[in-house]
């Protein structure tokens, strides 16, 4: 059973260069192989987002620009992330109840899924995914 202790932070790899920094994701860099990039951007500083877990997919947050908070929580204990960095993405293993909240001004949150979109593989109410971590 996936719990708070599964979650890890990740370092991307960065090539440094005085005209600027250049990160890279490919397979090898994240536990797992993605299939989908999506992002969330435009998200007003009082709003939340997440609220759900997944019973399959891996995903990896990155705060891409400006920084939010990721609160996750396995069913028994619950913490906080501040993600501020493009290069230091938060792996999120199934079987985890994420919110995202605290949105500063121009923030872009970068998520790479271990797979395509399937409603089926979302869990939406937190009374059932607290059942189905018994």
């Amino acid at each position: 059973m996936t719990t708070i202790q599964d979650i890890e932070l990740v370092k991307i790899p960065v090539v440094e260069d005085l005209s600027g920094n250049l990160a890279f994701i490919q397979n090898g860099v994240l536990p797992f192989e993605f299939k989908r990039v999506y992002y969330l951007f435009d998200v007003p500083s009082s709003a939340f987002r997440g609220g759900h877990s997944h019973i399959e997919q891996h995903e990896v947050l990155i705060a891409l620009s400006g920084s939010f908070v990721v609160t996750v929580n396995d069913g028994s204990q619950k913490k906080s992330y501040l993600l501020n960095k493009p290069n230091v993405g938060l792996h999120l293993p199934k079987g985890i109840w994420r919110e995202l909240e605290n949105f500063s001004s121009g923030a872009i949150c970068l998520v790479l899924a271990s797979d395509i979109f399937e409603e089926s593989d979302y869990i939406r109410d937190y009374e059932t995914f607290l059942n189905s971590k018994k």
